[in-house]
Protein backbone atom coordinates (compact mmCIF):
# COMPACT_ATOMS: atom_id res chain seq x y z
CA UNK A 1 0.00 0.00 0.00
CA UNK A 2 1.26 3.41 -1.15
CA UNK A 3 1.42 5.84 1.78
CA UNK A 4 3.27 8.64 0.10
CA UNK A 5 -0.25 10.30 0.07
CA UNK A 6 -1.26 10.44 3.51
CA UNK A 7 1.98 10.03 5.47
CA UNK A 8 3.67 13.00 6.67
CA UNK A 9 7.26 13.10 5.86
CA UNK A 10 10.11 13.48 8.37
CA UNK A 11 11.24 17.24 8.08
CA UNK A 12 14.71 15.86 6.74
CA UNK A 13 13.26 14.02 4.05
CA UNK A 14 11.08 16.58 2.86
CA UNK A 15 11.33 17.25 -0.66
CA UNK A 16 11.66 21.17 -2.24
CA UNK A 17 7.97 21.39 -3.28
CA UNK A 18 6.63 20.14 0.13
CA UNK A 19 8.53 22.09 2.21
CA UNK A 20 7.65 25.08 0.15
CA UNK A 21 4.10 23.75 0.62
CA UNK A 22 4.16 23.45 4.12
CA UNK A 23 5.81 26.65 4.66
CA UNK A 24 2.93 28.41 2.73
CA UNK A 25 0.55 26.14 5.41
CA UNK A 26 2.46 27.49 8.50
CA UNK A 27 2.15 30.62 7.25
CA UNK A 28 -1.35 30.37 6.95
CA UNK A 29 -1.25 29.95 10.71
CA UNK A 30 0.36 32.75 10.90
CA UNK A 31 -2.05 35.27 8.85
CA UNK A 32 -4.93 33.45 10.86
CA UNK A 33 -3.36 34.77 14.02
CA UNK A 34 -3.08 38.31 12.49
CA UNK A 35 -6.59 38.28 11.63
CA UNK A 36 -7.65 36.89 14.41
CA UNK A 37 -5.87 39.01 17.09
CA UNK A 38 -7.21 42.21 15.50
CA UNK A 39 -10.89 40.92 15.13
CA UNK A 40 -11.67 42.34 18.74
CA UNK A 41 -10.34 45.82 17.99
CA UNK A 42 -11.59 45.99 14.95
CA UNK A 43 -15.81 45.00 16.07
CA UNK A 44 -15.56 46.93 18.84
CA UNK A 45 -17.23 50.08 17.21
CA UNK A 46 -19.64 47.91 15.69
CA UNK A 47 -20.79 45.40 18.43
CA UNK A 48 -20.78 48.01 21.12
CA UNK A 49 -23.85 49.93 20.00
CA UNK A 50 -25.46 47.09 18.62
CA UNK A 51 -25.29 44.75 22.69
CA UNK A 52 -25.54 48.89 24.53
CA UNK A 53 -21.76 47.74 25.59
CA UNK A 54 -19.55 50.61 26.90
CA UNK A 55 -16.38 50.37 24.69
CA UNK A 56 -13.76 51.07 27.56
CA UNK A 57 -14.79 48.44 29.49
CA UNK A 58 -13.07 46.51 26.88
CA UNK A 59 -9.94 46.42 28.36
CA UNK A 60 -10.03 43.14 29.93
CA UNK A 61 -11.35 41.74 27.10
CA UNK A 62 -8.26 42.88 24.78
CA UNK A 63 -5.88 41.44 27.75
CA UNK A 64 -7.43 38.34 27.71
CA UNK A 65 -6.89 36.73 24.67
CA UNK A 66 -2.98 37.89 25.73
CA UNK A 67 -2.88 36.50 28.50
CA UNK A 68 -4.31 33.29 27.16
CA UNK A 69 -1.71 33.70 24.43
CA UNK A 70 1.08 33.67 27.19
CA UNK A 71 -0.54 30.91 29.02
CA UNK A 72 -0.55 28.46 26.17
CA UNK A 73 3.04 29.63 25.07
CA UNK A 74 4.44 28.33 28.54
CA UNK A 75 2.80 25.43 29.67
CA UNK A 76 1.88 24.20 26.57
CA UNK A 77 4.15 24.96 23.41
CA UNK A 78 7.06 23.61 25.39
CA UNK A 79 5.89 20.35 24.63
CA UNK A 80 6.05 20.29 20.88
CA UNK A 81 10.00 20.22 21.94
CA UNK A 82 9.50 16.91 23.65
CA UNK A 83 6.31 14.92 21.41
CA UNK A 84 6.75 16.44 17.85
CA UNK A 85 5.40 19.79 16.32
CA UNK A 86 2.99 18.56 14.11
CA UNK A 87 0.38 17.09 17.27
CA UNK A 88 0.45 21.12 18.94
CA UNK A 89 0.05 22.45 15.36
CA UNK A 90 -2.98 21.01 14.02
CA UNK A 91 -4.31 20.01 17.16
CA UNK A 92 -3.96 24.14 18.28
CA UNK A 93 -5.38 25.26 14.86
CA UNK A 94 -8.40 22.92 15.22
CA UNK A 95 -9.01 24.52 19.05
CA UNK A 96 -8.47 28.26 17.25
CA UNK A 97 -11.57 27.38 14.69
CA UNK A 98 -13.92 26.37 18.08
CA UNK A 99 -12.81 29.28 20.21
CA UNK A 100 -13.30 32.09 17.25
CA UNK A 101 -16.79 30.50 16.42
CA UNK A 102 -17.54 30.59 19.99
CA UNK A 103 -16.87 34.56 20.25
CA UNK A 104 -19.14 35.00 17.73
CA UNK A 105 -22.04 33.89 19.99
CA UNK A 106 -20.99 35.99 22.79
CA UNK A 107 -23.43 39.27 24.29
CA UNK A 108 -21.66 40.36 27.25
CA UNK A 109 -18.30 41.52 28.44
CA UNK A 110 -17.32 38.54 30.80
CA UNK A 111 -18.67 36.08 27.35
CA UNK A 112 -16.64 37.65 25.51
CA UNK A 113 -13.46 37.87 28.11
CA UNK A 114 -13.53 33.78 28.26
CA UNK A 115 -13.84 32.91 24.75
CA UNK A 116 -10.60 35.31 23.93
CA UNK A 117 -8.80 33.53 26.50
CA UNK A 118 -9.43 30.16 25.45
CA UNK A 119 -8.59 31.37 21.91
CA UNK A 120 -5.34 32.81 23.23
CA UNK A 121 -4.64 29.38 24.66
CA UNK A 122 -4.61 28.10 21.98
CA UNK A 123 -2.38 30.69 19.30
CA UNK A 124 -0.26 30.36 22.15
CA UNK A 125 0.11 26.61 22.19
CA UNK A 126 0.64 26.98 18.12
CA UNK A 127 2.27 29.62 17.32
CA UNK A 128 5.72 29.12 18.89
CA UNK A 129 6.10 26.07 16.98
CA UNK A 130 4.98 27.16 13.75
CA UNK A 131 7.97 29.75 14.34
CA UNK A 132 10.44 26.56 15.14
CA UNK A 133 9.24 24.18 12.30
CA UNK A 134 10.04 27.12 9.70
CA UNK A 135 13.56 27.49 11.19
CA UNK A 136 14.45 23.73 11.09
CA UNK A 137 12.61 23.77 7.31
CA UNK A 138 14.26 26.93 6.24
CA UNK A 139 18.00 26.56 4.62
CA UNK A 140 20.58 28.03 7.30
CA UNK A 141 22.14 30.66 5.44
CA UNK A 142 18.12 32.21 4.67
CA UNK A 143 16.89 31.66 7.98
CA UNK A 144 15.69 34.84 9.33
CA UNK A 145 14.32 36.36 5.79
CA UNK A 146 12.18 32.88 5.49
CA UNK A 147 11.32 32.91 9.23
CA UNK A 148 10.11 36.69 8.64
CA UNK A 149 7.88 35.55 5.56
CA UNK A 150 6.26 32.93 7.47
CA UNK A 151 5.56 35.52 9.99
CA UNK A 152 4.60 37.76 7.53
CA UNK A 153 1.44 36.00 7.86
CA UNK A 154 0.61 37.78 11.25
CA UNK A 155 0.65 41.37 9.57
CA UNK A 156 -1.17 39.70 6.14
CA UNK A 157 -3.69 38.70 8.26
CA UNK A 158 -4.01 42.54 10.37
CA UNK A 159 -4.25 44.25 7.12
CA UNK A 160 -6.61 42.05 5.73
CA UNK A 161 -8.94 42.40 8.91
CA UNK A 162 -8.83 45.83 8.61
CA UNK A 163 -9.42 46.40 5.18
CA UNK A 164 -11.79 43.57 4.90
CA UNK A 165 -13.85 44.59 8.08
CA UNK A 166 -16.54 46.91 7.00
CA UNK A 167 -17.53 44.98 4.16
CA UNK A 168 -17.57 41.57 6.18
CA UNK A 169 -19.93 43.65 8.80
CA UNK A 170 -22.07 44.85 6.23
CA UNK A 171 -22.54 41.30 4.91
CA UNK A 172 -22.70 39.69 7.70
CA UNK A 173 -22.86 42.01 11.18
CA UNK A 174 -19.21 41.92 13.52
CA UNK A 175 -20.03 38.12 13.68
CA UNK A 176 -18.39 37.78 10.31
CA UNK A 177 -15.22 39.33 11.67
CA UNK A 178 -15.40 35.84 14.13
CA UNK A 179 -16.64 33.36 11.77
CA UNK A 180 -13.96 33.85 8.67
CA UNK A 181 -10.78 33.26 10.34
CA UNK A 182 -12.50 30.26 12.45
CA UNK A 183 -13.50 28.95 9.17
CA UNK A 184 -10.05 28.98 7.76
CA UNK A 185 -8.25 27.65 10.89
CA UNK A 186 -10.55 24.70 10.71
CA UNK A 187 -9.55 24.33 6.65
CA UNK A 188 -5.79 24.48 7.97
CA UNK A 189 -6.16 21.61 10.82
CA UNK A 190 -6.85 19.20 8.09
CA UNK A 191 -4.50 20.05 5.53
CA UNK A 192 -1.82 20.65 8.42
CA UNK A 193 -3.03 17.22 9.64
CA UNK A 194 -1.69 16.05 5.86
CA UNK A 195 1.43 17.74 5.50
CA UNK A 196 3.31 18.41 8.62
CA UNK A 197 6.19 16.08 9.61
CA UNK A 198 6.08 13.83 12.09
CA UNK A 199 8.65 13.14 14.82
CA UNK A 200 10.46 15.37 17.73
CA UNK A 201 13.83 18.09 17.08
CA UNK A 202 17.26 16.67 16.81
CA UNK A 203 18.84 17.28 19.82
CA UNK A 204 22.27 18.02 18.41
CA UNK A 205 20.66 20.26 15.56
CA UNK A 206 21.62 23.52 15.05
CA UNK A 207 19.79 26.52 13.92
CA UNK A 208 22.72 29.23 13.63
CA UNK A 209 22.39 31.13 10.34
CA UNK A 210 26.04 29.54 10.04
CA UNK A 211 24.50 25.52 10.34
CA UNK A 212 27.78 25.12 11.77
CA UNK A 213 28.45 23.82 15.28
CA UNK A 214 26.58 21.69 17.73
CA UNK A 215 25.37 22.65 21.57
CA UNK A 216 27.70 21.56 23.95
CA UNK A 217 25.33 21.75 26.26
CA UNK A 218 22.81 19.91 25.31
CA UNK A 219 22.58 16.75 27.14
CA UNK A 220 19.64 16.95 29.82
CA UNK A 221 17.75 19.68 28.26
CA UNK A 222 15.62 17.48 26.51
CA UNK A 223 14.10 16.81 30.17
CA UNK A 224 14.03 20.39 31.27
CA UNK A 225 14.32 23.20 27.93
CA UNK A 226 13.00 25.73 30.52
CA UNK A 227 15.70 25.19 32.32
CA UNK A 228 18.73 25.93 30.17
CA UNK A 229 17.27 29.31 29.97
CA UNK A 230 17.87 30.69 32.85
CA UNK A 231 21.10 29.03 33.04
CA UNK A 232 24.71 30.01 30.91
CA UNK A 233 25.20 30.93 28.13
CA UNK A 234 21.36 30.97 27.80
CA UNK A 235 20.72 33.33 30.22
CA UNK A 236 21.78 36.69 28.62
CA UNK A 237 20.31 35.98 25.03
CA UNK A 238 16.89 34.85 26.24
CA UNK A 239 16.28 37.80 29.07
CA UNK A 240 17.17 40.09 26.09
CA UNK A 241 14.85 38.58 23.60
CA UNK A 242 12.12 38.17 25.84
CA UNK A 243 12.36 41.55 26.86
CA UNK A 244 12.53 43.20 24.19
CA UNK A 245 9.77 41.17 22.90
CA UNK A 246 7.58 42.35 25.72
CA UNK A 247 8.20 46.43 25.69
CA UNK A 248 7.66 45.90 22.08
CA UNK A 249 4.29 44.48 23.07
CA UNK A 250 2.88 46.88 25.31
CA UNK A 251 3.70 49.52 22.23
CA UNK A 252 2.42 46.74 19.43
CA UNK A 253 -0.76 46.98 21.52
CA UNK A 254 -1.40 49.90 23.30
CA UNK A 255 -1.39 51.12 18.91
CA UNK A 256 -3.85 47.78 17.79
CA UNK A 257 -6.09 47.44 20.46
CA UNK A 258 -7.30 51.04 20.60
CA UNK A 259 -6.71 53.09 17.17
CA UNK A 260 -9.77 51.80 15.56
CA UNK A 261 -11.60 53.44 18.56
CA UNK A 262 -9.51 56.24 19.27
CA UNK A 263 -9.17 57.84 15.73
CA UNK A 264 -12.82 58.96 15.19
CA UNK A 265 -12.12 60.82 18.12
CA UNK A 266 -10.14 62.72 15.88
CA UNK A 267 -12.46 63.28 12.96
CA UNK A 268 -12.24 60.04 11.03
CA UNK A 269 -15.42 57.54 10.45
CA UNK A 270 -15.29 53.93 11.47
CA UNK A 271 -14.86 52.74 8.16
CA UNK A 272 -11.07 54.93 7.70
CA UNK A 273 -10.18 53.88 11.18
CA UNK A 274 -10.51 50.35 9.86
CA UNK A 275 -8.50 50.79 6.77
CA UNK A 276 -5.94 52.66 8.04
CA UNK A 277 -5.41 50.11 11.11
CA UNK A 278 -5.15 47.43 7.83
CA UNK A 279 -2.28 49.88 6.38
CA UNK A 280 -0.50 50.02 9.31
CA UNK A 281 0.10 46.54 9.29
CA UNK A 282 0.89 46.24 5.90
CA UNK A 283 3.61 48.60 7.13
CA UNK A 284 4.68 46.09 9.16
CA UNK A 285 5.06 43.64 6.49
CA UNK A 286 6.94 45.70 4.09
CA UNK A 287 9.38 47.03 7.38
CA UNK A 288 9.35 43.06 8.71
CA UNK A 289 10.53 41.65 5.77
CA UNK A 290 13.49 44.40 5.37
CA UNK A 291 15.00 44.11 8.70
CA UNK A 292 14.45 40.37 8.55
CA UNK A 293 16.77 40.45 5.20
CA UNK A 294 18.79 42.68 6.95
CA UNK A 295 19.32 40.79 9.51
CA UNK A 296 21.04 38.00 7.35
CA UNK A 297 23.01 40.45 5.67
CA UNK A 298 23.74 43.17 8.36
CA UNK A 299 24.66 43.89 11.82
CA UNK A 300 21.63 42.99 13.78
CA UNK A 301 21.63 46.08 16.07
CA UNK A 302 21.91 48.64 13.42
CA UNK A 303 19.11 47.17 11.61
CA UNK A 304 16.69 46.85 14.87
CA UNK A 305 18.03 50.22 17.16
CA UNK A 306 17.69 52.38 13.91
CA UNK A 307 14.15 51.02 13.04
CA UNK A 308 13.14 51.84 16.94
CA UNK A 309 14.86 55.19 16.46
CA UNK A 310 12.60 56.23 13.03
CA UNK A 311 9.30 54.41 15.07
CA UNK A 312 9.59 57.31 17.78
CA UNK A 313 10.39 60.10 15.40
CA UNK A 314 6.84 59.36 13.36
CA UNK A 315 4.94 59.27 16.98
CA UNK A 316 6.24 62.62 18.73
CA UNK A 317 5.34 63.78 14.93
CA UNK A 318 1.82 62.97 15.37
CA UNK A 319 2.04 65.27 18.39
CA UNK A 320 2.69 68.15 16.39
CA UNK A 321 1.00 67.74 12.87
CA UNK A 322 -2.62 68.58 12.14
CA UNK A 323 -5.31 65.66 12.34
CA UNK A 324 -5.33 65.31 8.34
CA UNK A 325 -5.73 61.64 6.84
CA UNK A 326 -2.71 61.49 4.67
CA UNK A 327 -0.37 62.67 6.93
CA UNK A 328 -1.26 60.73 9.96
CA UNK A 329 -2.02 57.79 7.57
CA UNK A 330 2.00 58.36 6.47
CA UNK A 331 3.30 58.53 10.13
CA UNK A 332 0.64 55.72 11.16
CA UNK A 333 2.62 53.44 8.74
CA UNK A 334 6.20 54.49 9.60
CA UNK A 335 5.17 54.19 13.20
CA UNK A 336 3.16 50.78 13.02
CA UNK A 337 4.96 49.55 10.67
CA UNK A 338 8.14 49.77 12.29
CA UNK A 339 6.38 48.44 15.30
CA UNK A 340 4.69 45.25 13.80
CA UNK A 341 8.03 44.69 11.57
CA UNK A 342 10.43 44.55 14.88
CA UNK A 343 7.97 42.12 16.23
CA UNK A 344 8.50 40.01 13.22
CA UNK A 345 12.22 40.26 13.09
CA UNK A 346 12.47 39.62 16.81
CA UNK A 347 11.19 36.33 16.16
CA UNK A 348 13.62 35.92 13.14
CA UNK A 349 17.11 36.48 15.83
CA UNK A 350 15.93 33.02 17.59
CA UNK A 351 17.29 30.68 16.35
CA UNK A 352 20.65 32.41 16.07
CA UNK A 353 20.16 32.84 19.86
CA UNK A 354 19.37 29.50 20.72
CA UNK A 355 19.68 25.82 19.66
CA UNK A 356 16.83 23.78 17.75
CA UNK A 357 16.39 21.32 20.69
CA UNK A 358 14.88 24.18 22.96
CA UNK A 359 13.73 26.43 20.24
CA UNK A 360 10.36 26.33 21.01
CA UNK A 361 10.66 26.56 24.47
CA UNK A 362 12.51 29.48 24.37
CA UNK A 363 10.41 31.00 21.65
CA UNK A 364 7.01 30.06 23.86
CA UNK A 365 8.83 31.25 27.34
CA UNK A 366 9.55 34.91 25.51
CA UNK A 367 6.20 34.90 24.31
CA UNK A 368 4.71 34.20 27.79
CA UNK A 369 6.45 37.04 28.92
CA UNK A 370 6.16 39.56 26.64
CA UNK A 371 2.35 38.86 27.13
CA UNK A 372 3.08 40.63 29.81
CA UNK A 373 3.52 43.70 27.80
CA UNK A 374 0.73 42.41 25.59
CA UNK A 375 -1.34 42.44 28.48
CA UNK A 376 -0.29 45.76 29.66
CA UNK A 377 -0.60 47.63 26.74
CA UNK A 378 -4.31 47.64 26.25
CA UNK A 379 -4.70 48.00 29.93
CA UNK A 380 -2.50 51.11 29.93
CA UNK A 381 -4.10 52.36 26.88
CA UNK A 382 -7.34 51.90 28.71
CA UNK A 383 -6.12 54.09 31.33
CA UNK A 384 -4.87 56.94 29.35
CA UNK A 385 -7.99 57.12 27.39
CA UNK A 386 -10.42 57.53 31.02
CA UNK A 387 -7.95 60.11 31.75
CA UNK A 388 -8.99 61.80 29.07
CA UNK A 389 -5.57 62.15 27.07
CA UNK A 390 -6.01 63.33 23.31
CA UNK A 391 -5.68 61.30 20.37
CA UNK A 392 -2.54 62.71 19.52
CA UNK A 393 -1.67 62.38 22.73
CA UNK A 394 -2.33 58.94 23.23
CA UNK A 395 0.38 58.22 19.89
CA UNK A 396 3.44 60.54 21.69
CA UNK A 397 2.76 58.66 24.87
CA UNK A 398 3.41 55.16 22.75
CA UNK A 399 7.08 56.49 21.80
CA UNK A 400 8.18 55.50 25.72
CA UNK A 401 8.42 51.59 25.38
CA UNK A 402 9.68 52.26 21.75
CA UNK A 403 12.53 54.25 22.94
CA UNK A 404 13.56 51.65 25.56
CA UNK A 405 13.37 48.62 23.06
CA UNK A 406 15.91 50.85 20.84
CA UNK A 407 18.29 51.18 24.21
CA UNK A 408 17.98 47.26 24.99
CA UNK A 409 19.24 46.76 21.38
CA UNK A 410 23.03 48.04 21.94
CA UNK A 411 23.10 44.97 23.97
CA UNK A 412 22.34 42.77 21.41
CA UNK A 413 25.74 42.31 19.79
CA UNK A 414 26.52 40.69 23.09
CA UNK A 415 23.70 38.63 23.26
CA UNK A 416 24.91 36.91 20.31
CA UNK A 417 28.45 36.51 20.57
CA UNK A 418 27.16 34.27 23.94
CA UNK A 419 25.20 32.01 22.19
CA UNK A 420 27.82 31.74 19.10
CA UNK A 421 29.94 30.56 21.88
CA UNK A 422 28.03 27.72 23.05
CA UNK A 423 28.27 26.16 19.90
CA UNK A 424 31.92 27.12 19.08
Amino acid sequence: MNMSRTAPAPAAAMSGVLRFITLVLIGGVMLIDGFDLNAMPLALPYLAPELELAPENFGIVFSAVLLGLGAGALLIAPLGDRFGRRTLIVGACAAIALTTFGTAFAHTVPHFALWRLATGVALGACLPNVSALSAELAPPDKRAFIMSLVSAGIAVGAMGAGLMAPELVRFGGWEMLFFTPGIFALLLAIALFFTLPKGRPNAGADTSPAGQGTDKTADGSARAPLLRLVTQPYILPFALFALIYAVNAIALYMLTSWMPTILPDAGFSKDLSSRLAGLLQGGGLVVGIAVSWLLDKWKPALAIGGTYVLVALALLAIGVVPAEPMMWGILLMIAGGGITGIHMAIMALTPSLFPSHILSSAIGAGVAIARVGAIAGPMVGEWLIKGGISTAGFFVAIAVPVAICAILSLILPRALRSSAQAKA
